[in-house]
């Protein structure tokens, strides 16, 4: 199999029928005959094929619009999980997350989420109250935000009493899980460790010297389009937090919400978080030193298929 790629090119007129022998295919070892095999014989791809085809969602965007529809009558839910104490011995209490909700749960309001806060939850009532989030109906909604702020290692995070992967929470709100949210931003904020390495960062130096198709056709998208996942930190590495002050990375987040949440968009306002964080932060532990002096920097990851901003919500009319 070669890496070239054969695009199907969706136009205002319908694609047709017959036969396509440029039909695309995976890069997966193996795939390319059977898959083909088994649709011509009318076998379990083509039924898999059927399976995936038959969820529908109402179109929340003008198919090529260039920002997210944010004119819905409500902004959406965000829902705060707030972990400070754990059943778990080996996991500290984490002093000054409730600083951190709190403030982060006035910042989501003045973007006019409703709020909902739930704290130490263990991982059956976080899936439960998931669950309860998923089968809402968004069809008035902008969007979803979900905070997760809790200790985490290597792909987890922790609940009171066990340790769990995100996918287990962000699956629920996939477009065939959660139609009314298909075609709507989906924002997961992560508070917590990814590993247990330092950055211990690089002193910048100036330089001596320097030199200088049509919009209303109905189309296709991917049920994990328009999540986006913004980290305290890099896989592998600790997140910081003071127990009087809060995180480094939710206290930047609030006041980039805050300062520039209805003017700039998403992905400029968390590159602002990220340089907060980056550049205003470092930890004080000269009884450590090894943990002394460190930095950190966030991680974004980013399914967004459009501008995304946080407009000022018009009036509802009596």
């Amino acid at each position: 199999m070669t890496d070239e790629c054969i695009i199907r090119t969706f136009s205002a007129v319908g694609n047709g029928g017959g036969h396509n022998n440029n039909a695309d295919t995976i890069d997966a070892k193996g795939e390319s005959s059977v898959g083909s095999t088994a649709a011509e014989e009318g076998g379990g791809a083509a039924v898999v094929a059927m399976n995936v085809n038959k969820y529908v969602a109402r179109m929340p965007t003008e198919r090529n619009a260039r920002e997210y529809n944010m004119n819905h009558k409500k902004r959406g839910i965000a829902v705060i999980f707030n972990h400070k104490s754990f059943d778990i011995p080996s996991l500290s209490v984490r002093n000054g997350t409730n600083l951190d909700c709190e403030e982060l749960r006035k910042a989501f309001e003045n973007l006019e989420f409703e709020v909902s806060v739930h704290n130490d939850c263990k991982f059956r009532d976080i899936l439960k109250h998931t669950e309860k989030a998923s089968e809402m109906d968004h069809s008035d909604n902008d969007c979803i935000a979900i905070a997760i702020l809790s200790h985490g290692e290597h792909g987890y995070l922790y609940a009171r009493d066990v340790q769990y992967k995100l996918d287990n929470i962000w699956h629920y709100f996939t477009a065939q899980i959660c139609p009314s949210l298909a075609g709507k931003p989906k924002l997961f904020f992560i508070q917590a460790c990814q590993g247990d390495r330092f950055d211990g960062g690089i002193i910048l130096e100036k330089c001596v010297t320097e030199t200088d198709g049509a919009s209303s056709m109905s189309y296709r998208i991917p049920v994990h389009a328009d999540f986006l996942f913004s980290y305290s930190t890099i896989p592998g590495h600790y997140s910081w937090r003071n127990p009087e002050q809060g995180s480094w990375y939710i206290q930047s987040l609030i006041k980039e919400l805050n300062a520039n949440g209805k003017k700039d968009n998403i992905l400029d306002l968390l590159t602002f978080v990220s340089q907060r964080v980056a550049i205003d932060f470092e930890s004080n532990v000269p009884m450590r030193p090894i943990q002394d002096r460190q930095k950190q920097i966030p991680c974004l990851t980013s399914m967004l298929t459009r501008i995304l901003r946080f407009n000022d919500k018009l009036p509802t009319k009596n």
